[in-house]
């Protein structure tokens, strides 16, 4: 079977329609994984074990099922309950759920590795427990998140296929629809490969500038603590 830019030409709309609908799931749904991830992260330095380790037993229960069960879970079962989400919706939580128990281990990760002298003089500058956090602790822990969490934003990405068992017309689905109607494989499919590939190059491009940045605001963020933080 040869090549056919005509073909192509004719469904590039439906295409780009469902790498828009790639991206918006992508893009909510890790906005989802990282909120989720950092209240994780939190509730498990909980000093209150009654937080903690329920907090602790969901993290591990969540990375230890596939992700195409709970994608179901949450748009065939949660209707029999009285739940019903829309496709989109459901697979823009369902993969904010999932990743978020990854980002998590990163926000802990990246926490831990705030030096605990940090912390107190924190507390002998008598900072709160919000002003510690915002301007003490996520500053220096979120540049070495960000490759980490770069990572799991990609590897989103490749997962969003998986939408299309729940009815998400992503990329993946609108490809195999056109194939499947139109009796041709190689172009869609090809296409969506070379989609998937831009996609991710131009993320690994805008990720290497946030780091730049971030680096910057830690740099200026450093200073700043050096010049309050008593000697």
């Amino acid at each position: 079977m040869e090549w056919d830019w005509e073909f192509v030409r004719q469904i590039l709309p439906q295409l780009i329609d469902g790498a828009r609908i790639t991206i918006l799931a992508t893009v909510l749904g890790f906005a989802f994984a990282a909120l989720f991830g950092l209240l994780i992260a939190i509730l498990r330095r909980s000093q209150n074990r009654a937080l903690s380790w329920p907090t602790a037993a969901f993290a591990e229960f969540v990375r230890g099922t596939p992700l195409l069960v709970q994608l179901y879970f949450l748009f065939y079962i949660l209707p029999d309950l009285g739940l019903t989400l829309s496709p989109l919706t459901a697979g823009v939580i369902g993969l904010g759920i999932h990743y978020g128990t990854y980002t998590a281990e990163v926000y802990r990760a990246g926490i831990d590795n705030v030096a605990r002298g940090q912390w107190e003089a924190a507390k002998a500058c008598n900072l709160t427990a919000a002003q510690t956090w915002r301007h003490i602790v996520l500053p220096q822990a979120i540049k070495p998140m960000v490759p980490a969490l770069a990572n799991y934003f990609i590897a989103m990405f490749k997962e969003t296929p998986l939408l299309s068992a729940i009815t998400v017309l992503e990329l993946m689905n609108q490809a195999r629809s056109i194939a499947n109607y139109n009796y041709r494989y190689i172009e869609p499919i090809t296409m969506v490969g070379a989609f998937f590939l831009v996609i991710s190059l131009v993320s690994v491009v805008v990720i290497r500038l946030m780091q730049r940045h971030w680096g910057r605001l830690s740099r200026i963020g450093s200073a700043r603590r050096d010049s309050v933080m008593p000697s």
